[in-house]
């Protein structure tokens, strides 16, 4: 559904409508008041919401939209790059036609947000992504596997549900077809992805073709079907999955290996950096600016890097001294990674862990926040085939229904990497009062556009995932000093990012040299470190985002607890950081600022 263009050119006519001879006085001149421009911005944005996940009908899955569960565009086609490009330009023209003139508050705050970002969109055309698709962490064949085994977004349920992904997976084939073919483009253009990262995706692959049917992860649904169906559709879609992942699925991703393996791979470069691509170093700081919303250079963000690596080493000694460890820093690193003290005996043990901590904060939730989301929660193991690249910890928002929870992502690969006092520190950045909080708060916030109830900034999100980590003791844990080391290690690893991302892509760094630097300055595992290294080898810029915004909501609370002083509210606070979703970190240091003035009068 696109905007009515009839209704809104008669009114942008009339906004621009000049009085002549035969038109009204200009004391009767119709204007468009500001109330009316903010209604026609509505309209706008939730026919932009409607022509957004017509376009990306898997961005209406994630977020419970059951509409377009049956339709997979050829996202890699030039036609569809083509035909996104022209989407982002057409919808920008029409909100800048409409204007902000007299917008204010809420209106003001959604109008330079939709006009931001996709102007940020149309900035990033310039560079070749599309001619790597595909990587270690970003996989678009696994991700497809998730969606179809049923442990992500697409819902079986019902036989319509069943027979929506039958239609949806018939279009896998020529999703991973176009994907080879772009590659081939980027190897013409010499836009490759490094050879360490592919080498990864190869094991990937293997893990998800099967000989059969029923070993792939894509019969789960046909083993775990409802009870309800009747015997006819049992049957009818027994037959027919088995069809789709033998003749359909399997053959694609086998093909999709063998390129990889014996096309791709020969082809792939040395490099790690970024900057080494064609237009790499524009690339780059695009990259940046896109990740942390601001204007920072990646040399000034190496300096604050290595600053808070400093910091963060002094906090460290400190808590290395309580525990009466007598030795170097670097030994306590070796301790607290190497002592069997500290590691799960099973998964179970590990899950349980995490699901009394999750008893534990809740207690205290309600003595820092006023705004909590009504959405349930789940923690559940990371799946098997994705668990060695796959992060620690990760969240998955809830739809927007209710039908699926909020799920924390727990990872239990290589079990005894998955120390005990980390566990804490990633269950608040993930869970509660983290990405739970901001993420599931923000779709419940039903006065906003969906634009910004779906969307959001991965410096206000993963910068408030890591605040929340800090949060810890207002909320009644990291009472033993190896957890708030855990914590420590936590915030060192993300002003670790600062350091080697901006290193390896603007400085020149080796992957060897980011792993070590790791292993010299935190308490890592060789598999995390690596596995790491590699991802910030994969997605330049990202790995940025979580320290500079979490420097700055803490700059803001420190602001306002200085400013306040008696009058401070925390729960004030948190709602104010909250209520609005994710934004840029600009705008959210002027609607602090603002909220800061509104307490003192």
């Amino acid at each position: 559904m696109t905007l009515r263009p009839l209704a809104l050119a008669l009114a942008l006519a009339l906004a621009a409508c000049q009085p002549t001879a035969e038109a009204p006085a200009p004391e009767t001149a119709t204007v468009v008041q500001p109330a009316e421009r903010a209604a026609q911005l509505q309209t706008l944005y939730a026919d932009f919401w409607e022509a957004a996940l017509q376009l990306n009908p898997l961005q209406a899955t994630f977020v419970g939209d059951s509409r377009y569960n049956d339709q997979l565009p050829d996202f890699f086609s030039a036609d569809y790059r083509a035909k996104t490009e022209t989407f982002n330009r057409e919808w920008l023209a029409k909100a800048q036609a409409i204007g902000s003139d007299g917008l204010s508050g809420q209106d003001l705050l959604s109008y330079e947000i939709f006009v931001r970002d996709l102007e940020l969109e149309i900035e990033g055309e310039r560079f070749p992504g599309w001619q790597m698709p595909l990587n270690q962490f970003y996989n678009l064949s696994g991700q497809i596997a998730q969606l179809g085994s049923g442990t992500s977004a697409q819902p079986f349920k019902t036989v319509q549900d069943y027979d929506n992904w039958l239609k949806r997976a018939a279009a896998v084939p020529q999703l991973l077809a176009t994907m080879q073919a772009n590659m081939r483009e980027g190897m013409a253009a010499g836009v490759v992805q490094p050879k360490v990262l592919m080498l990864k995706v190869i094991p990937q692959l293997d893990a998800l073709v099967k000989d059969k049917p029923e070993d792939t992860l894509f019969w789960r649904p046909i083993a775990e079907m409802p009870e309800d169906f009747s015997a006819e559709d049992k049957a009818r879609l027994t037959e027919a999955y088995r069809a789709l992942v033998a003749d359909q699925l399997m053959p694609a991703y086998r093909d999709l290996r063998a390129f990889v393996n014996d096309e791709y791979l020969p082809a792939c470069r040395d490099t790690v950096s970024l900057s080494a691509l064609p237009d790499g170093e524009a690339w780059y700081a695009y990259r940046v600016k896109q990740s942390t919303t601001t204007d920072l250079t990646p040399a000034q963000i190496h300096d604050i890097g290595l600053a808070e690596v400093a910091r963060i080493h002094g906090e460290m000694d400190a808590v290395m001294q309580q525990t009466g460890f007598k030795g170097t820093r670097e030994e306590f690193f070796e301790f607290v990674t190497k002592d069997k003290q500290f590691e799960f005996a099973t998964e179970e043990e590990l899950l349980v862990a995490y699901r009394a901590l999750e008893a534990k904060v809740n207690e205290k939730t309600g003595e820092l926040f006023s705004l909590i989301p009504k959405a349930a929660f789940e923690i559940r193991p990371v799946e098997p085939f994705r668990a060695q690249s796959a992060a620690g910890g990760s969240y998955m928002r809830p739809s927007e229904d209710g039908s699926r929870p909020g799920v924390f992502y727990v990872n239990t690969y290589d079990l005894p990497t998955r120390k005990r006092w980390d566990a804490e520190s990633l269950f608040l950045h993930e869970a509660i009062p983290g990405h739970h909080f901001q993420l599931a708060l923000q779709q419940e916030l039903t006065g906003l556009p969906k634009f910004r109830r779906f969307g959001g900034e991965i410096a206000f999100s993963e910068g408030w995932g890591l605040y929340a980590e800090s949060l810890g003791k207002e909320l009644g844990v990291y009472t033993d000093p190896y957890q708030y080391f855990g914590r420590l290690q936590a915030e060192m690893w993300r002003a670790i990012r600062l350091v080697v991302d901006t290193g390896l892509h603007s400085k020149g760094w080796t992957r060897e040299q980011v792993i070590e630097y790791m292993k010299a300055n935190s308490a890592t595992s060789d598999t995390e470190a690596v596995a790491e290294t590699e991802r910030y080898i994969a997605i330049p810029g990202q790995a940025l985002a979580y320290k500079i915004g979490e420097l700055k909501i803490k700059e803001l609370r420190a602001r306002a607890e200085a400013e306040l002083g008696d009058k401070f509210d925390i729960r004030g606070f948190h709602a104010e950081v909250l209520q609005d979703g994710s934004v840029p970190l600009a705008v959210l240091e002027a609607k602090v600022d603002r909220w800061i003035a509104a307490q003192k009068d």
